[in-house]
């Protein structure tokens, strides 16, 4: 087995991935990389081709902006997790994510892999302050956030909330400008822990997962739930 994921799920990962020669090797991949979609899959190509050995290549990834659109496994197996982005694997399952959404869909989250790999509005704001001063950023941030309803931390533990809420609450209260109200989940690793069970009995992956056999190209359309 191989890995190759965004740096957002390296703890989950770790604590799931068998400690044994099943995991040949793991690259955990910039989160920047989500920013420009065509990035992020010439990255991820890149890495898949450089393996030589024909192997069982986890994606730790969902569709991500369209970013694995027309990803090709070459000589090698791929496991996807049949999801739109990585919200729906950190808060567990496809079916928690509907329901979320079907909630407040206009939310935005935070989960501890966001807060130590990327950015956060805060982190942006003060970004942009620096480079274009306090009246373009303001004007840039609200064109980008002002139609959130909601600010959510995914944790999966009790000591990660209490550790990173004094920073959360932080760009909570900046949120806060735009009407945001924030709110905290305790996510689960049950996504993760399919989706390695999956890689070692890809026998029994199910409609949870995408399965690419050499030659094949991964597709937008295999991501879709109906």
């Amino acid at each position: 087995m191989v890995v190759i994921a965004c740096k957002v799920f390296e703890h989950l990962l770790e604590m799931h991935l068998p400690q044994d020669d099943r995991l040949e090797s793991i690259t955990f991949l910039d989160y920047g990389l989500h920013q420009i979609p065509k990035n992020l899959k010439d990255k991820i190509q890149e890495t898949i081709d450089e393996i030589q050995k024909p192997s069982l290549i986890v994606l730790g990834y969902g569709l991500c902006g369209n970013g694995l659109d027309g990803i090709s496994a070459g000589k090698h197996i791929l496991l996807v997790p049949r999801t739109d982005d990585c919200i729906a694997i950190l808060l567990g399952s496809y079916q928690e994510y509907q329901h979320q959404f079907q909630s407040i869909p206009a939310t935005y989250y935070l989960t501890k892999g966001w807060l130590e790999n990327a950015s956060n509005p805060l982190s942006q704001y003060r970004e942009y302050e620096a480079k274009y001063g306090a009246e373009t950023a303001t004007y840039v941030m609200d064109q980008q956030y002002q139609h959130y309803k909601r600010l959510v931390f995914v944790a999966h533990n009790q000591e990660d909330l209490d550790n990173y809420r004094p920073q959360v609450e932080e760009i909570a209260q900046y949120c806060a400008r735009w009407g945001m109200r924030y709110e905290e989940i305790l996510g689960s690793d049950n996504y993760i822990r399919h989706l390695v069970e999956a890689a070692l009995a890809l026998g029994y992956a199910d409609d949870q997962f995408i399965v690419i056999p050499p030659g094949g190209e991964l597709k937008q359309s295999q991501f879709l739930h109906y």
